[in-house]
């Protein structure tokens, strides 16, 4: 008796075409932003972030104008953000106002996240979808996010949104996806180009200057001399978290 025929699947065209349609199948059920894939691969590879830096941010309130949104505005256009405010709709930063009970004065913060040393949404997320890079900026994963909000809800700040719609005309250096959870990345995209977040590039622009950027780590950099020359605070400092960014004014 002769030996039965053992078909090569790599050479069966329709056993191969069967294996390509599984994956996709397959891969688009693995987490709401598995069809990311082929936006974020489009860009060449770029250099690991380095622990030898830790990005951050300070914000002086009393330079921040009331009713001033550039840095709102900056944002939206650089993520590809539709710029609506409601309880449904993606914000990376949101403008505050705080008074302070003892004087009556009233103070604009922008609250973003705050790139925690220790992050709370790190902690809960199930999938490894909330991470620290090395130098310090907390982004979510779009890929492996699985959409169950854990993180907005460990985060002291709310300062996570939940992509309840489809996503259209999305940046490329930006993926986004319907079903995940996306936050403020300190424009991680620009910073690994040497260049510096949106908000602080349009809030220097225009003459306000008060959102500085630069790296922790370095003591001769502007941020650190700002820091060492007035005192600043950490909203939440009794959480112990170590916040990226800091706040003078308030």
């Amino acid at each position: 008796m002769s030996e039965p025929v053992k078909q090569d699947v790599h050479t069966d065209p329709q056993r191969r075409e069967f294996l390509k349609t599984g994956a996709l199948v397959t891969g688009a059920a693995v987490a709401p932003g598995a069809l990311l894939y082929g936006v974020a691969h489009s860009r060449p590879p770029e250099q690991p972030a380095s622990a030898d830096v830790r990005w951050g941010m300070l914000i002086d309130t009393s330079k921040c104008g009331d009713g001033c949104s550039d840095c709102v505005t900056a944002c939206n256009e650089e993520n590809g953000l539709s710029g609506k405010t409601g309880p449904q709709d993606v914000q990376y930063i949101r403008k505050l106002d705080i008074k302070d009970l003892r004087t009556g004065r009233v103070h604009s913060l922008p609250m973003l996240c705050q790139h925690c040393e220790h992050p709370p949404c790190v902690d809960v997320c199930p999938t490894g979808a909330s991470m620290r890079r090395a130098d310090g900026i907390v982004r979510v994963d779009q890929h492996i996010c699985i959409g169950c909000r854990y993180c907005m809800m460990a985060c002291p700040y709310k300062a996570r949104s939940f992509q309840h719609e489809p996503v259209t005309n999305q940046k490329p250096d930006v993926p986004r996806g319907m079903g995940c959870v996306e936050s403020c990345t300190l424009c991680a995209h620009r910073v690994d180009r040497d260049q510096e977040p949106a908000c602080v590039e349009a809030c220097n622009a225009n003459g306000h200057r008060a959102m500085l950027f630069g790296d922790l780590k370095d003591p001769d950099s502007d941020l650190a001399r700002a820091l060492k020359a007035q005192p600043s605070i950490e909203v939440r400092a009794d959480l112990g978290l170590n916040t990226g960014v800091r706040y003078q004014g308030i």
